[in-house]
């Protein structure tokens, strides 16, 4: 399991790297994590019996992300008008069905999916486009990726008290801190990349850190709703896709907003 995981590990650095350099491969990477995401998080959903919209989701969860690369807004608060017809197809869709039952589950975890994986995962993007937007991104996945590093490292060689044990036993409090401090780390690291302030640093080091761990135990919390181990099984020794960003999916709206409100 140790090889695997570091292999896939070894396979996907040399991807972001790719990917930070190249808009194309980023573009395809986006895309690919976005629609697989969206497809693992529905799947999920699916083996608790609900009817759920999965295609129609993951067609428009996959517009998101392509809006913003190709720069198409309609208008400034385009992606909140897009979510809004999103819903009103929804609705109509339900209208549609010859039996009610579960509408509300059906249409609001529809929905719930399309901004959980899409949605937030698509600040990546915008991120990009900013001015050093290559350096930012490489910052916030090392920063983000450092926590779930130090949770593990720390979490499977110290760590005696349990965080939450009923929604993920093998999480330690321990490994939560070692996961905030090994974040800080790699904040401080990372001024090459971000040219802050120590201070900014510091403070991009804690939230982001907790956050990234927030995510992670947020995917937790579903998967043992759904009753599932592993989101899927696309990378070997890491899980499926979801397993991979999960923790990303709150430090990079948290991350954009810092760069676009604070430090503007």
């Amino acid at each position: 399991m140790l090889k695997q995981r570091l292999l896939t590990t070894l396979i996907w650095l040399a991807v972001i790297v790719l990917s930070i350099k190249f808009w194309f491969i980023f573009g395809l990477c986006m895309m690919f994590l976005i629609v697989a995401g969206l497809y693992e998080f529905f799947t999920m959903v699916e083996k608790k019996g609900f009817h759920i919209y999965k295609y129609f989701g993951i067609a428009i969860g996959a517009v998101i992300p392509l809006s913003i690369l190709f720069k198409f807004e309609l208008t400034k608060s385009w992606e909140l008008l897009f979510i809004i017809l999103a819903l009103l197809i929804l609705f109509i869709l339900q209208f549609r069905r010859r039996d009610s039952t579960g509408s509300i589950v059906g249409i609001s975890t529809t929905i719930f999916g399309i901004l959980y994986v899409a949605w937030f995962f698509s600040f990546l993007i915008k991120i990009r486009y900013m001015p050093q937007g290559a350096g930012y991104v490489a910052a916030v996945l090392l920063i983000t990726k450092s926590s779930d590093i130090g949770a593990y490292l720390i979490g499977s060689g110290f760590g005696s008290h349990a965080l939450i044990p009923r929604i993920s036993p093998k999480k330690s409090v321990e490994g939560a801190i070692g996961g905030i401090v090994f974040s800080v780390l790699a904040a401080l690291a990372s001024r090459p990349l971000l040219g802050f302030e120590y201070t900014h640093l510091v403070i991009l080091g804690l939230s982001l850190g907790a956050l990234a761990e927030l995510g992670d135990l947020s995917e937790s919390l579903i998967k043992r709703d759904c009753q599932v181990k592993d989101s899927g099984s696309f990378f070997p020794g890491m899980g499926g896709v979801l397993d991979l960003i999960d923790s990303l999916l709150f430090t990079v709206p948290a991350f954009y907003f810092y760069l676009s409100n604070v430090l503007k």
